[in-house]
């Protein structure tokens, strides 16, 4: 009896490798997920912008969008400890991206006819909104790179706030401190959306805007949440 109930439990024990395999495919899901409702929801407000809140500028604010980020992204950025000349390696990609996408499709060529069809109001809306997609979807894989290029200041933010939490955890282990399971598993709750929370909010803004305005706060935010939870894991291991 007591080996089929101790056959049983073993075959309930999840392995480690399912577990960490489960983890990464769920991360890996969280990040696509995040991506492509962030585009999603940029080509919205970008669509609505252009119907509601700027028909005078129409294709030209998307257009003004990604070349206000592109010279930034030249000027400001011209070192990572990812890669080497960063602005050297965007531009290949995004001309590769070009190619690949709008080009050798058709795509290009399509809303070239289209600017020779006969004057009509639903041949220029179509013609309007397709190039404002282009525009934001080059921002949308421009900010993209950005925020790849600026993990490093997450990884930081990480690793000093679980040492900084860690030292706060033994200060109140050795102390008789209080043990607070309410403050670690809403700390513990609130570190991955605020991770995810950044990039949405980022890739969907209707204007261009300095990233160190939005990244520098959110890795502060981000870096003091692990803190929390580190602080207050659990005071006997």
């Amino acid at each position: 009896m007591s080996d089929a109930t101790s056959g049983t439990q073993n075959r309930n024990i999840p392995g480690p490798n399912r577990g960490f395999i489960a983890t990464l495919l769920s991360s890996l899901g969280k990040m696509c997920t995040t991506l492509i409702g962030s585009l999603f929801f940029s080509l919205m407000v970008e669509w609505a912008g252009m119907t509601f809140l700027w028909p005078e500028q129409g294709v030209e604010h998307s257009h003004w969008m990604l070349n206000t980020e592109l010279g930034w992204f030249a000027q400001n950025v011209t070192q990572s400890l990812l890669m080497d000349n960063p602005a050297r390696q965007l531009n290949a990609f995004l001309h590769h991206l070009w190619q690949g996408l709008f080009l050798d499709t058709g795509f290009m060529p399509w809303l070239e006819q289209l600017r020779h069809q006969p004057a009509g109001h639903w041949i220029r809306l179509l013609e309007t909104f397709s190039q404002a997609t282009v525009y934001i979807f080059l921002t949308f894989v421009l900010r993209v790179f950005i925020l790849l290029l600026t993990l490093p200041l997450f990884v930081l933010a990480a690793l000093t706030g679980m040492t900084d939490g860690l030292v706060r955890r033994d200060i109140r282990r050795y102390g008789r401190g209080h043990e607070s399971g309410f403050i670690y598993h809403h700390a513990k709750r609130s570190v991955m959306p605020v991770f995810f929370l950044t990039w949405i909010v980022y890739l969907s803004l209707p204007f261009s805007i300095n990233p160190c305005v939005i990244l520098l706060p959110s890795a502060l935010i981000f870096g003091l949440s692990i803190t929390i939870t580190t602080a207050t894991f659990k005071k006997y291991l």
